[in-house]
């Protein structure tokens, strides 16, 4: 026993002479900021763990990138590397050129060029979300592009080279052209220019000839600078003969003028107010009447004859009128029915012709237009038709050519599906040696497709008084049909000679004249820029 004990005693003091073992230690570097640093550890962390340790003395960021994973648990050798990364934002801005435009304009000579407007570049702003890696960029991403001023096209006119075929005129033809207002008198090559301002206003239903082809009524468009709140301004030329001054007349927000057959220097207007939502108006539904004084544009006798009003649904739009010939009957017309205005008591009377109000689900309203035939005793218009198929009547494709009379004791659709755009119109009655009874046609535009007629094309159609004897006279068989998209607000696409031989019309900008009986068509303007035909003694 004594022996196991000396034994025993004598592996301690062999174990107590040992040296104790060294704990191995991991070697790390980080290298992180631009610099690297190493560490040693003996105990076993993850990568997490290293850039948290005091010692180290890292300040993390969410947004660093480490390698390798935090998670991972370090080992002797290892290097640890840290990308700082960030994101900011940065917006630059461009030019956006400006573009060049030539237009021809009939008001200069051939090849006389003129800038009508300057150019200017536009301005756009490019906004970018850039990545920073260790204060390097990494990456750029755009991330928005607003253009904050559109680019300003320079405009130059230039007189046309061309030349038009002499067609002669009777009366008087005026129309709008590029802003400014024409006539012609005598031969479609002695075209005149009236005014030099471009600025007419074209949205209006205000350019209208006296009875005798002298006397131009006209609206300027007011620009915020010119009018407090005023869309436009009534004008006169008291004499386009004379190629007198226009004279700025009283009214402003015109939207329907005409003059009152019948009554010598008097006009029939409505008003509006200016608005900033589209169409940029709200209509009174109003009309007045005036004598105008041709020397000065002063204002006599201005009387209501019909007051303000809702107008009825989609009454913002305005409520059309239109006179008689003999000036003794005048219809008015809303977006679902025409009828007559009684004119002792400035009321508007039990409706005529009613139908279906057409949803255009758009900022204008569809008006018909009115033409009467030249005894005061029957008008020609076009209503909104029943639905074809299963849609709802708001939504109904057709519109028929009917002819009524003003006792409201008949009427009858003489063209079925003719378009939105028809505005038929009585010709002036034409003489003839072979009957004691007058005789005349109606003209009106037929859309090709007529269940597809707001944008689509239109022939120029001329027909017997009661809708028989139905023939295309402009264009010829393949070629482009007829745009009416100015009806939208006016309905002034042709208009027909005083003698009732000719009609004259716009065709892809231009106005062309056409011989009703021969179908010989000319084109008397060469720039492109024709709108609203009004045609007079």
């Amino acid at each position: 026993m004594r022996a196991v004990v000396i034994f025993l005693l004598g592996l301690l003091l062999i174990s107590a002479c040992r040296p104790a073992r060294e704990t191995p230690q991991v070697r790390v570097t980080l290298r992180a900021d631009g610099r690297e640093r190493t560490f040693a550890y003996t105990t076993p962390v993850t990568v997490d763990e290293f850039l948290r340790d005091t010692k180290v003395g890292f300040e993390r960021n969410e947004t660093d990138r480490i390698n390798p994973s935090p998670f991972t648990q370090i080992s002797d050798g290892m290097l640890v590397t840290v990308v700082r990364v960030s994101e900011k934002s940065e917006c630059e801005r461009t030019e956006i050129p400006y573009k060049q435009t030539t237009i021809p304009n009939e008001a200069l000579k051939p090849g006389e060029q003129q800038v009508g407007q300057a150019g200017q570049n536009g301005i756009l702003e490019i906004c970018y979300r850039i990545t920073v890696e260790d204060g390097v960029e990494s990456d750029r991403i755009k991330v928005s592009e607003t253009e904050i001023l559109a680019p300003q096209d320079e405009i130059i006119s230039i007189g046309p080279t061309g030349e038009v075929e002499p067609v002669p005129i009777t009366g008087t033809l005026a129309y709008i052209n590029n802003g400014n207002a024409w006539i012609v008198r005598g031969s479609s090559t002695a075209k005149r220019l009236l005014t030099t301002t471009s600025d007419l206003d074209t949205r209006s239903n205000a350019f209208s000839l006296s009875p005798d082809g002298r006397q131009l009524l006209f609206a300027r468009k007011v620009t915020p600078a010119q009018g407090d709140n005023t869309f436009n301004q009534l004008w006169l030329i008291a004499d386009v003969i004379q190629n007198s001054q226009p004279i700025n007349l009283i009214p402003g927000d015109v939207l329907f003028a005409d003059w009152i057959p019948g009554q010598e220097n008097t006009i029939s207007y409505s008003t509006g107010e200016a608005t900033e939502a589209a169409p940029g108006w709200q209509a009174y539904n109003d009309l007045w009447q005036m004598r105008i004084d041709p020397a000065t544009g002063g204002s006599v006798n201005v009387k209501a004859i019909v007051e303000r009003s809702l107008g009825g649904l989609y009454g913002w739009w305005g409520t059309r009128f239109q006179w008689s010939p003999d000036g003794q009957q005048l219809t008015w017309v809303q977006a679902d029915s025409v009828g007559l205005v009684d004119l002792e008591t400035g009321k508007l009377s039990d409706p005529l012709l009613t139908y279906p109000i057409f949803r255009t689900v758009a900022d204008w309203s569809w008006r018909a237009t009115i033409s009467w035939s030249p005894d005061s005793l029957l008008f020609a218009t076009t209503i909104h038709g029943a639905p074809v198929g299963r849609e709802l009547p708001e939504n109904s494709p057709a519109f028929h050519v009917v002819i009524a009379d003003a006792t409201g004791s008949f009427s009858t659709d003489v063209i079925k599906d003719a378009g939105i755009w028809s505005a038929p119109k009585y010709s002036p009655f034409l003489s003839t040696t072979d009957s004691e009874f007058p005789q005349g046609y109606i003209a009106f535009l037929r859309a090709r497709d007529p269940y597809n007629s707001i944008n689509g094309e239109y022939d120029l159609v001329v027909a017997d008084r009661d809708g028989s004897n139905i023939h295309i006279i402009f264009p010829k068989p393949g070629q482009p049909g007829l745009s009416a998209q100015q009806s939208i607000f006016q309905n002034q696409e042709f208009t027909w000679s005083p003698d009732g031989q000719q009609i004259a019309f716009t065709y892809q900008g231009n106005v062309w004249i056409i011989d009703v009986e021969s179908e010989v068509a000319h084109q008397i303007t060469l720039d492109g820029g024709a709108s609203k035909l009004v045609w007079t003694q």
